[in-house]
């Protein structure tokens, strides 16, 4: 049973209330993690894509959860979010990241040759795993542990605790900033990979590492979704009511 009205609603708040609409935005390439908060309506008019075809997909999706304990991630603390993101989008990256870096060495070394956009896919996914290390980091030493204190003072009705940078909107800005350019350099891995189509003459492991890299890109939409439509608005809103 859908809790919102699907032709008015942003993607973003379309996710949010079941997370497992997402699959029918990555169906139909919509971005519903870094433009999130653009209208439903709006997106399938700019990428002329059917409207019914997409509504008749979500509301599919809630029938088959109508009995299914789904996530509700936007019922959650922000201190049960962060662990989330931490220790399973975080590990994620961090453990198949590097899993996936080896073996897409291995296919460049043998189908570049033929296939020279290689070259550049292993490129920009080295380039990602490089900057999402750094943007983890910051994550995890910095925003995060001051949101899990702030949260702490509200629950204790104590005065907002103070801040080297002043408020959670610049740092929550500036890793929106960098969602966005993963998002940008995913579509452009897409693009160059066909959407992850192995090509005729691909091997087995050239299959695994373009089904990978899918898997990998599906996993940091989700990600970006949690962060930037949920956890950031509920702790910029939670940091105003002080």
């Amino acid at each position: 049973m859908m809790n919102i009205d699907l032709e008015s609603a942003t993607v973003g708040s379309i996710v949010t209330d079941n997370i497992n609409n997402a699959k029918v935005f990555q169906k139909h390439n919509i971005d519903f993690c870094c433009g999130g908060n653009k209208k439903l309506t709006d997106v399938v008019r700019e990428q002329k894509i059917d409207l019914n075809e997409v509504l008749r997909d979500l509301n599919a999706i809630s029938q088959q959860n109508e009995n299914a304990i789904a996530l509700d991630f936007n019922q959650w603390s922000l201190e049960l979010l962060i662990d989330y993101a931490v220790k399973f989008h975080h590990h994620y990256i961090r453990t198949i990241g590097p899993e996936i870096d080896k073996l897409l060495q291995k296919v460049v070394e043998v189908h570049a040759e033929n296939h020279k956009e290689l070259y550049k896919v292993l490129s920009l996914f080295e380039s990602s795993l490089k900057d999402l290390q750094e943007h983890l980091e910051k994550e995890e030493q910095i925003l995060f542990p001051y949101i899990v204190t702030m949260e702490q003072a509200k629950n204790d009705n104590k005065k907002l605790p103070y801040f080297h940078c002043g408020s959670v909107e610049y740092p929550i800005e500036v890793m929106m900033q960098e969602h966005d350019g993963e998002g940008t350099r995913y579509k452009e891995i897409a693009t160059l990979t066909n959407q992850y189509t192995p090509p005729v003459d691909a091997c087995n492991s050239y299959k695994l590492v373009l089904k990978q890299l899918k898997e990998f890109e599906e996993n940091l939409h989700i990600h970006i979704h949690v962060e930037n439509n949920i956890l950031f608005p509920k702790a910029y809103h939670m940091q105003q009511s002080f």
